[in-house]
């Protein structure tokens, strides 16, 4: 008997219709054993020994292996074809070795890039043995990144009130976000002006012509900045004796891309289909696993997780195959192109993702729409990387007046051979050469005439804020981080709160900024572009075996523990200097009239600093706390007076002011309380708007909570308050939810009584809700429910929280079943408390205990 270990199970069922009898097919649900998110995982002064541990869920996944082995000759670990998947067999093989179930088992080692019968066969007569070079790769991937955020985010707690964490990657792809939006404010628009013409020579139709030279000097782009500059450049175009000084026609090709590694197919699915990373991945996960065509699962893609360019022979053969029966000899380069990645730390072990079989075309199969999207994308670019190139004559007319003083040109390109471009054209933008700009035949030496000029007026623009696309783009410019991990990374910068999207671009939060302007004030190398490719390629030459992994650690850490010991003694007064210069053109934008923008408006004495809070930073002023003046960072007083802050008026008991401001949740009322260190405060209810607000109101919303009555069963009193869930009553630990907050000033102690005793007969109110019913699944039923922290899929008894931004109604049963899997992966029940070991002797200063600490993601 021979068992095989996959991923998945959606593989696992796949294979095993392949493998026949002989063969038992499991999934390991990807990883088994992972380091505990708790501090001491890993120790540097153990020579970066791992402890690792198995989950509850993946206990007994195991356990399932373990005894399916125990009967078996031969264990195949035929987990995916990458670093990762190496990973996992080498965990797997880890945990049943200390079952002691391998005893006379023949353990081999398969990877195949496509799940089709032809690949797996061909994979099962070429086993190996764990790649442990790269299995070392991943080790010390994954001690550096635990390393950097179990050290780095406790420093954040502790001198950045409200930051989340730090990470190796996750940290750099933040501070292109941050740098990109400190690009956009410190732009300032410049104005500059177009000057064209409509020209004719002799009989021939008009053409458009641009100004290249006035006045003898070369005109650029911003040469002309203002109307009369370009009103006397179209006058003298009008007045000028114009002749064609140089006719030029040139031919040039263009030619197809390489087929989709991951990032570009991230890209291109964010610009073509609106696909995040997440979506593209997700769905690029099915394909490759199988789908149903006629009664039979078949993987329909190569391997996504990939930055290789080229394709295998069989594939290229057959791709040239089907351009020369589907589009002609014509289309059919005559010897099959050959593809090299460009990008830095490419590894191109394996091949690009291409359809598993070219004759499958996209109008073909039946596939659900995002699968049916993303394949005749793929399949497509793969088509066309082998197709002919696409040939273009490009013209070009220059016009001068007898001086030489005078110049214009005009371009133009005709498509004479439409080549791969019949097939496939790259993103949205890319549409220079598509359609036919023709000019007319003109000879050199023949005069010409302006028959009509235009001078058009224009504004430089700030440069975009990042895509999906173009930051992953960016990132695989630069070397940083690997393609599997894009998606993974941008989502942790989105659940961190440290960016957020507006119009799909990424627009760092306040949070996010602070968090980068520290670092890159206090730990720059760690966020230097150059230093973290620099370490991938160091992972790279570890995973080639030129570099022992423990010494890269080594040198790593040497450096890193030295940088964090030395910030543990840094003052907080110097952290919000540095803060305070580094944020200075988003917190203290220049003012209009030339006055100094720290100044506070509210006393006009004291001057803004950022201050740090239990939930984050703000703007406070120098004199507090006889001026309590605070605002958002990022908002100028003319946003603080729009936005309603401000004073209310005089709360005639106390005689302290009453004011209305706008905080990091939302709208507030805030009052000093005579004897008290800190102010009242209370939240806007829902329905109350920040214009409505009165004296009257807030004082109301000041009161709260107060008291109702005595309960007549224990004569505890019953409060009516405003709280996290909105309008509330409260006896002792018992709450109950209000229908709206005109009640709690109202509600009589009869009325409370009555609620409150409902809430106790039943707990839950109404309970969740079904919004879509998905079907069943193993004759159980499966649905999308609204819960009280969101919707959610239900299956038996496991609850799992759908992604942020994911439609309730747009889950289909396959992917509820995969949130599903992914819960049961994870467990659901609390781990027991690790027994505490003994102290080292010598602990570095990294590595102190913190109290909490969240596993930081790279």
């Amino acid at each position: 008997m021979n068992v095989v270990v996959v991923e998945s199970p959606a593989k696992a069922k796949t294979i095993n219709k392949y493998l026949g009898g002989d063969f038992e097919v499991l999934a390991s649900f990807g990883h088994v054993r992972d380091l505990p998110p708790k501090d001491g995982s890993v120790r540097p002064d153990d020579d970066f020994a791992m402890d690792w541990e198995v989950d509850a869920a993946s206990a007994k996944r195991v356990k399932a292996i373990a005894d399916a082995v125990k009967g078996a000759d031969r264990l195949i670990l035929a987990t995916d074809p990458d670093r990762e998947g190496e990973a996992i067999s080498w965990h797997l093989l880890e945990a049943l070795t200390k079952r002691r179930v391998l005893k006379d088992v023949r353990v081999e080692r398969v990877a195949f890039n496509a799940i089709t019968k032809q690949a797996v066969d061909e994979a099962m007569r070429h086993p190996r043995a764990i790649d442990m070079e790269l299995v070392d790769a991943y080790l010390a991937r994954r001690a550096l990144d635990y390393l950097v955020g179990f050290t780095l985010s406790p420093v954040l707690w502790r001198k950045l009130p409200g930051a989340r964490s730090a990470g190796r990657v996750q940290s750099v792809a933040l501070r292109l976000i941050c740098e990109r939006e400190l690009e956009i404010e410190k732009f300032r628009p410049q104005e500059y002006w177009s000057v064209d013409a409509d020209i004719v020579s002799g009989g021939s139709d008009p053409f458009r012509a641009r100004l290249t030279r006035f006045r003898g000097e070369k005109v650029e782009k911003l040469s002309i900045g203002d109307r009369d500059t370009a009103t006397a450049a179209a006058d003298a175009i009008k007045a000028a004796s114009l002749s064609i000084s140089a006719v030029e026609a040139k031919p040039a090709k263009r030619h197809p891309y390489a087929p989709f590694t991951t990032s570009t197919l991230q890209q291109e699915a964010a610009r073509k289909l609106g696909f995040n990373a997440q979506r593209t991945m997700r769905t690029a996960q099915k394909l490759y696993e199988g789908v149903n065509i006629g009664g039979e699962t078949v993987g329909l893609i190569t391997y996504m997780r990939t930055d290789g360019v080229d394709m295998a022979p069989e594939a290229i053969s057959q791709v040239r195959d089907v351009i020369g029966r589907d589009f002609g000899s014509l289309y059919k380069p005559a010897s099959p192109r050959i593809y090299k990645s460009k990008q830095r730390n490419a590894q191109e072990a394996h091949e690009a993702i291409r359809p598993t079989d070219f004759a499958r075309a996209p109008k073909d199969l039946r596939l659900d729409e995002d699968q049916a999207r993303l394949y005749e994308l793929i399949w497509k670019r793969a088509v066309a990387s082998q197709m002919e190139s696409a040939r273009f004559e490009r013209t070009t007319i220059d016009l001068s007046d007898a001086s030489g003083d005078l110049a214009l040109r005009a371009t133009g390109s005709v498509l004479l051979f439409d080549g791969f471009l019949t097939l496939y054209q790259e993103g949205t933008d890319d549409t220079e050469d598509e359609g036919e700009n023709r000019l007319p035949k003109v000879t050199q030496g023949a005069g010409a005439e302006a028959k009509k000029t235009h001078a058009d007026q224009h504004f430089t623009q700030p440069p975009p804020r990042f895509s999906e696309a173009s930051l992953v783009k960016r990132m695989e410019e630069l070397g940083i981080g690997r393609p599997s991990t894009y998606a993974s990374t941008l989502t942790v910068l989105r659940d961190r709160d440290y960016v957020r999207m507006e119009k799909n671009r990424f627009v760092p939060e306040d949070k996010g900024r602070v968090v980068i302007a520290f670092l890159e004030n206090f730990f720059s190398k760690y966020v230097e572009y150059d230093f973290t490719a620099d370490l991938e390629d160091q992972l790279d030459r570890v995973s080639a075996g030129k570099l022992d992994w423990k010494q890269l650690l080594r040198d790593f850490w040497t450096e890193f523990s030295s940088a964090v010991e030395g910030i543990g003694e840094l003052r907080i007064g110097a952290v919000l200097d540095a803060l305070n210069e580094a944020l200075a053109p988003h917190i203290f934008p220049e003012k209009e009239d030339g006055s100094d923008p720290r100044l506070c408006p509210s006393c006009n004495e004291g001057r803004l600093s950022l201050r740090l809070g239990k939930y984050g930073a703000f703007l406070g002023c120098s004199n507090y706390p006889d001026c309590k003046f605070t605002r958002q960072l990022g908002a100028t007083d003319e946003d603080a007076e729009a936005a309603g802050d401000g004073d209310l008026g005089t709360d005639p008991e106390s005689g302290e002011t009453v004011y209305l401001k706008d905080g990091r949740f939302g709208t507030y009322v805030e009052m000093a309380v005579a004897g008290e260190d800190k102010p009242k405060r209370s939240s806007l209810p829902k329905g109350w708007s920040k214009a409505d607000m009165t004296l009257e109101k807030a004082l109301k919303l000041l009161t709260l909570p107060r008291p109702v009555g005595p309960h007549p069963e224990d004569g505890e009193i019953i409060e009516a308050g405003l709280g996290r869930y909105g309008p509330f009553v409260r006896h002792g630990k018992l709450y109950a939810n209000l229908p709206s907050i005109d009640e709690v000033f109202e509600i009589g102690l009869n009325r409370a009584v009555s609620v409150l005793e409902d809430k106790k007969n039943n707990p839950r109110g109404n309970g969740p809700t079904a919004l879509k019913d998905l079907g069943e699944h193993d004759g159980s039923p499966v649905k999308v429910m609204n819960g009280r922290y969101g919707p959610y899929v239900k299956y038996k008894s496991v609850n799992a929280t759908l992604p942020k931004g994911t439609e309730p109604e747009s889950v289909t049963l396959e992917q509820a079943m995969e949130l599903v899997a992914a819960k049961q992966a994870k467990g659901g029940k609390k781990k027991p408390a690790a027994k505490k070991k003994a102290a080292p002797k010598k602990k570095a200063p990294a590595q102190k205990k913190t109290a909490k600490a969240a596993k930081a993601k790279d």
